[in-house]
């Protein structure tokens, strides 16, 4: 045997001789965009899924045209873990052009299936490797050449599935879900998974510790992305008029609620009770939005960071003139067009303060699917109740990626419409004053088009006015309507969902983060425990203006690392405008803004780092 052949077996040994890997690794699958690779995963997630593992997906894809390279990675996670991992250990490589760079990224002792002709091995000695011949596969299973693109797809779920020991039944039931009602599409797709699987079988040997095994973590669990939780939150809530322009990565969510208010809010007649209204822009949208809630309708529009430019002056109408509806804003990377398929949490700063002038807002931070479908509820109750723009802040990974989560809990509140005068009401006041604060909570009474009555009517304007409606440029009564719109965000902070403490224990060092970035920072705090020895403490925000909670989070300890997904420490900046000054200095930042999902060891080793660990 020659030195070369020598030292090849050698590693091939090493990597046989390796521990069982069993429910804790990522599958990487690298295709190219617009080649139907979409159900696919799905399948082999929902699959993974079905065997009681828990389970996450991400996608990552272009921004422009088909074609170009797409990757999808699927991580089980004994654990539960959900993030992001650096690497993936486990790769299914069909793009040709990203071949070589995806073998090379594998960890020693990963895995690459690959289409045979591609001959990857001759880059790694050190990874196990499969060649399938998937092309002469699919032309056995597909006699249309058009499809064969898409069956192709299906033939890697079965050689995944047969290596990494998925019940076969399991995989057949994800095809049937994922094509339902469309028996000869399942037949053609199901029968390319059978001839994967086969093939596996009978001519690869298994040379890899990888394996899935059955677990019962997922009884009882859905899986859904966060765009359609928002959507399901909003229709839960009341929703009636939605004004939106496409933008990438919310466009599904004003999609999947246009899907449930087609379902569940037309007569029996077949008249729909809702109107969803594609505008021309973004400042179009959010002009409807307000003239709806303005009339009594609870509305919404859903954007990324380029829209929410763009609403800047009806934003700052709605906070002046008091004006209730709901903004979904599903983050992407900017600034400009930036990456509009990467994800980024950059939208935070702007957000708060959209418009000029002294303006600030409402904003609620989801951390999962399942606070999307809450807050997608509350926001509508929030903003009736404030008489004022609501934000929900989502971010591609959240809103575009599926996610394992609990059941959501049906609605058990009666809708707050906030404080709005009827007929009768008038009847007995006699009149009412818009603006006026007559209950101490900052908030005035207003009444909808259309109350016949003769005191209801009332100027809604975005210019001066005092607490009657009326036009003024005095500045007594331009500064009462200002200090009392402060004062209305102020006594926010004990409506808006509480900050959640996830570890508060006797650490002097603490973590503060919102939205996705939780996924990550619950798999750094084991991580640090484990290999620092530290327990640190850890609070998540869920809304801004700030909670009481976070002042006494951060005084209670020495030092508060701030981590999120942005270049510019956003949310520590908003933070140090609302501590007090002594409590500023506590604070440090942990930043990630690539565009990927934060991972858990960025955060572990950047902390480590800081603390001289």
């Amino acid at each position: 045997m020659a030195t070369g052949d020598l030292a090849l077996g050698q590693e091939q040994s090493a990597i046989h001789a390796q521990k069982r890997v069993v429910n804790d690794f990522s599958i990487n699958v690298a295709t190219v965009n617009g080649s139907g690779s979409q159900s696919a995963n799905s399948v082999l997630l929902k699959s993974i899924f079905g065997m009681g593992i828990p389970v996450s997906g991400k996608n990552l894809f272009p921004s422009n045209i088909a074609g170009l390279p797409t990757w999808y990675t699927i991580r089980a996670s004994k654990d539960g873990y959900v993030a992001r991992t650096r690497d993936a250990e486990f790769l299914v490589a069909l793009n040709p052009e990203t071949a070589k760079s995806d073998i090379e990224a594998l960890p020693t002792g990963g895995v690459a299936i690959y289409e045979e002709n591609a001959n990857l091995k001759q880059y790694r000695s050190d990874v196990v490797c499969y060649p399938v011949p998937f092309d002469k596969i699919t032309a056995a299973v597909c006699t249309e050449a058009k499809l064969r693109k898409l069956v192709k797809n299906m033939v890697y779920v079965g050689v995944v599935a047969q290596l990494l020991s998925i019940d076969l039944a399991v995989v057949e039931n994800s095809v049937k879900k994922q094509f339902a009602k469309k028996q000869k599409v399942f037949d053609l797709n199901f029968g390319a998974v059978k001839a994967g699987y086969d093939y596996a079988q009978e001519k690869l040997v298994k040379q890899d510790p990888f394996f899935l095994e059955r677990m019962n973590a997922t009884a009882g669990k859905i899986i859904i992305d966060g765009n359609a939780a928002c959507g399901m939150g909003a229709v839960f809530a009341g929703v009636t008029v939605v004004a939106w322009y496409p933008i990438t990565p919310s466009t599904s969510l004003v999609e999947a609620t246009t899907d449930l208010l087609k379902k569940f809010r037309v007569t029996p007649e077949g008249k729909a009770t809702f109107a969803v209204v594609q505008a021309e822009d973004e400042l179009a949208a959010i002009g409807m939005v307000l003239g709806a809630g303005w009339a009594g309708a609870r509305s919404m529009t859903s954007t990324s960071g380029p829209g929410i430019s763009l609403m800047g002056e009806f934003a700052g109408l709605g906070y002046y003139a008091e004006i209730p509806g709901v903004i979904f804003d599903v983050q992407r990377t900017g600034p400009s067009t930036g990456m509009p398929t990467r994800t980024q949490q950059s939208d935070l700063l702007s957000v708060a303060f959209l418009s000029h002038g002294d303006t600030k807002h409402i904003v609620l931070l989801p951390g999962s699917v399942k606070e999307c479908f809450e807050f997608g509820y509350a926001a509508f109750d929030l903003a009736e109740r404030l008489q004022t723009p609501v934000f929900v802040l989502s971010d591609l990974d959240l809103g575009m990626n599926n996610w394992m989560s609990e059941q959501f809990a049906y609605p058990d509140k009666p809708l707050d419409r906030g404080k709005v005068l009827t007929k009768e009401e008038l009847d007995k006041l006699g009149s009412f004053a818009r603006y006026r604060d007559v209950d101490g909570d900052a908030i005035g009474w207003r009444t909808l088009p259309g109350t016949m009555h003769p005191k209801a009517a009332y100027f809604t304007r975005g210019s001066g006015h005092n607490d009657a409606a009326g036009y003024t440029e005095k500045p007594d009564e331009y500064l009462a309507v200002m200090d009392r719109l402060s004062r209305k965000f102020e006594n926010a902070r004990k409506l808006v969902p509480a900050p959640v403490a996830v570890k508060n224990g006797t650490s002097r060092v603490g973590f503060l983060a919102f939205g996705t970035t939780d996924f990550a920072l619950h798999e750094s705090l084991d991580q640090i425990k484990k290999e620092h020895g530290k327990d640190v403490d850890y609070m998540r925000i869920r809304a801004y203006p700030f909670a009481h909670e976070i002042h006494d989070f951060v005084a209670a300890h020495e030092r508060v690392y701030v981590v999120e997904q942005d270049r510019d420490a956003q949310l520590a900046s908003l933070l140090k405008l609302d501590l007090p000054a002594d409590q500023v200095v506590k604070l440090r930042s942990i930043l990630h803004y690539n565009g990927l999902p934060i991972d858990a060891r960025t955060i572990t080793e950047e902390f480590a780092t800081k603390e001289g660990l």
